[in-house]
């Protein structure tokens, strides 16, 4: 807080009555509660600003009065915008004044708040960031009158440019071009941008300034009469087909005029539109009639004007894609001179001046939607001033990012609800792969730590930090997001390549093979999803190899029991098959259909395995016996064309006793890690077991491709196997081989 006065009471009742005369006769338009207000306002900054002076060594306070004055007569503000003025440059320029006293609406605090938030920026280069610091100083409007106040105060500067310094006038300048004049016209403050554009004209390119301010000068006269010699014609014409319309008549500012004289590369007498008639219809608001009218009046136009024909511009027919309507065309007068007309609808008008066609929406000025409508509502709040409302009333801005500042100034747009770590990405993927915290505004805080608008913000890191899962609970950007989820997959497929290597290295020195179908079992009985995550346990050292090397062993005792087991049943059958021949009871399992060749040697072939119940035809070998096939054996075509007398009506037993078949079937499914397991459980459930289990995976078409060979009493029961395999989910394909 200031301190307080000490002056005597005589003297201070004379300074009071000195302040109201002031105010009295610069405001007089604001009621009595308004001009006390701004009294208030001004005797605080007038103590605040008494020993501070401006650069050519006037009293400080001139800069705010100037500013004050510039929002109440030529914007037409409310007097709480007026003292918004005052007390921001008191606070701005004495750092003794902390906060301001209560007695002070909280409308007005509000307002000075966002203009100190605006005055701390300092664009390190406009030209490259500019409109990411437009939308900074719109995120500071959290009353919208605060863009509207700084773009006055920014005039009163432009205005001043002459007390500054060249280096400080050179950045001013710089900054009016790309912030505030594409906020003033944006907000349809184009009196405002077009002084400011002239003013950076006149500062940065003086001859030319000259040369194009001396030209319109001279020309004035001329357009004058030019304009009233182009009417006169008219004016029967359109009077008598009944044609109501109003006349404008616009003359281009000399930086407008400079710029289309760069980008059409042409002199100052090139620029056709140096001034445009423009003819504003007045018909009711139907498109067919504003249309015909529109048109009539370019029939009128053109029938007394030759027309160029190659600047037609014909936006009747085909309006702009932001709704724009206007016919621009540019004629020649009998002395030769050019002249542009715009024709449009009083609704056309109107949609250009103020609805969402509005001249700045077409005039390559980069926006986006949620920073447009907000523009926008603060313009109607500035063609609306007697609608008074209270502030919470007020359009608020856009909240969805929030503007970051690095600690040599760099400004970073992020999402709201973004942390450091957040921030730490968005500087550098590096660095945010390795944050371990931060500073925000000087004060260490985590990396889970949320930030604000206007944050300063200093990142902490580490070469031994990595991500984890967790990390994308605490991060809302995509880019933080993506870049947390891409290096935790490249670790898991580090560790897996690892731990896939480990086990390699060591199955060979121990000499022991871990086969597809065994590492599928030891997958599913410890719950590993995939071959990533089991490789990923081994590498990262949460799955012991010794482990493994047991389960083989384990398993491999377990195969030679029920190989033995296997082999002394065989041979009991073999045994027992011996018996039956020799006491005539004959095979039980086929019959051979010719006679006289019972009890003939057979065997199953291997490329078709037959199984009990298929149908089969015989084949009789040269020193084999017979090999049975399946009918539907891929040799079968060939061995009965080429060997029709060897091929041999074979049928299966009525009943089958005993014995099992093996078949083997091909599938191909969806590269999902339960899959396998799936696959494993569905086979179980019926009579059938597995003798051999192999895949390989396609990356390309992201498919397993499985063999297995299966020990089967029946066809029936194949078929069942093989008709729910069909019927899962994520299998593609089921095939017999």
């Amino acid at each position: 807080m200031l301190p307080p006065d000490t002056s005597s009471p005589s003297l201070e009742h004379e300074a009071a009555k000195d302040t109201q005369t002031i105010i009295a006769g610069s405001f007089p338009h604001y009621g009595e509660g308004g001009r006390e207000l701004i009294v208030q306002a001004y005797d605080f900054a007038a103590l605040a600003l008494k020993d501070i002076t401006r650069e050519n060594g006037t009293p400080f306070i001139d800069h705010p009065m100037k500013v004050a004055l510039i929002v109440s007569d030529e914007i037409g503000l409310q007097a709480e915008c007026v003292a918004a003025v005052f007390l921001h440059e008191a606070m701005r320029m004495n750092p003794e004044v902390k906060q301001l006293p209560s007695s002070f609406p909280q409308e007005v605090i509000k307002m000075v708040e966002g203009l100190n938030h605006i005055s701390t920026i300092k664009p390190r280069d406009t030209r490259l960031e500019a409109e990411n610091y437009k939308k900074l100083i719109v995120q500071y409007s959290t009353d919208p009158r605060v863009t509207v106040l700084k773009i006055a105060d920014r005039l009163e500067v432009m205005r001043s440019l002459e007390l500054f310094p060249k280096a400080s006038r050179e950045r001013k300048i710089m900054e009016t071009l790309m912030l505030y004049i594409p906020l003033a016209h944006q907000l349809g403050l184009y009196n405002i941008k077009s002084e400011m554009e002239d003013i950076y004209f006149r500062f940065s390119d003086p001859e030319q300034y000259r040369s194009i301010t001396n030209k319109l000068k001279a020309t004035a006269r001329d357009r004058e009469k030019l304009t009233s010699e182009f009417i006169e014609p008219l004016k029967k014409t359109l009077s008598e087909a009944g044609i109501n319309y109003k006349l404008k008549i616009r003359t281009k500012t000399a930086y407008s005029i400079f710029k289309k004289m760069k980008k059409q590369k042409v002199p100052f007498e090139g620029v056709f539109d140096v001034f445009a008639i423009r003819f504003i219809v007045d018909c009711p608001p139907d498109p067919v009639i504003e249309k015909d009218l529109c048109w009539k009046v370019f029939a009128y136009v053109t029938e007394e004007y030759e027309q160029d024909s190659n600047r037609l511009r014909d936006w009747l027919t085909n309006p702009k894609p932001n709704g724009y309507e206007s016919l621009h065309i540019t004629v020649k007068n009998k002395e030769g001179a050019y002249i542009e007309v715009q024709i449009r609808s009083k609704r056309m008008d109107d949609e250009a001046e103020n609805g969402h066609a509005a001249h700045w929406s077409y005039k390559g000025i980069q926006h986006e939607a949620s920073l447009d409508k907000w523009l926008l509502s603060v313009r109607s709040t500035l063609e609306h001033p007697s609608e008074k409302s209270s502030p919470d009333d007020l359009p608020q801005p856009p909240d969805k990012e929030i503007f970051i500042f690095t600690p040599s100034g760099e400004l970073r747009i992020l999402p709201k609800g973004a942390s450091i770590l957040d921030f730490a990405f968005n500087i550098h993927t590096n660095l945010g792969l390795h944050c371990t915290g931060g500073k925000i505004n000087g004060k260490a805080v985590s990396f889970k730590e949320k930030l604000r608008t206007g944050d300063v913000v200093e990142i902490f890191s580490g070469k031994n930090q990595k991500p984890s899962a967790d990390w994308v609970n605490y991060v809302v950007s995509s880019k933080a997001r993506g870049k947390i989820r891409q290096a935790i997959h490249e670790e898991e497929f580090r560790s897996a390549a690892e731990g896939k290597e480990i086990l390699l290295r060591r199955l060979k020195n121990w000499k022991l093979d871990f086969p597809d179908e065994m590492l599928a079992e030891f997958m599913k009985k410890n719950r590993y999803p995939s071959l990533k995550e089991f490789y990923s346990a081994i590498g990262e050292g949460t799955l012991d190899v010794n482990v493994i090397k047991s389960y083989i062993l384990e398993h491999d005792a377990m195969m030679e029991q029920a190989a033995e087991a296997a082999r002394l049943k065989e041979e009991e059958k073999k045994r027992q098959h011996a018996q039956n021949e020799e006491s005539g009871k004959g095979d039980d399992i086929l019959i051979i259909g010719t006679k006289g060749l019972k009890g003939l040697d057979y065997k199953m072939a291997k490329c078709c395995n037959p199984v009990y119940g298929d149908d089969v035809f015989g084949f009789v070998t040269r020193d084999a016996g017979i090999k049975i096939h399946r009918i539907s054996c891929p040799n079968a075509s060939r061995l009965m064309d080429q060997y029709p007398y060897r091929i041999q009506a074979i049928k299966w037993a009525p009943t089958q006793s005993s014995g099992s078949f093996q078949a083997s079937l091909r599938v191909i499914a969806d590269m999902e890690p339960f899959v396998i397991n799936q696959i494993m459980e569905l086979v179980a459930q019926f009579r059938a077991s597995i003798r051999s289990f192999s895949f390989t995976e396609n990356d390309r078409n992201g498919t397993y491709d499985i063999t297995m060979k299966l020990s089967v009493p029946s066809n029936t029961e194949l078929d069942k196997v093989t008709s729910l395999l069909r019927n899962m989910k994520h299998i593609q394909k089921v095939s017999r081989l």
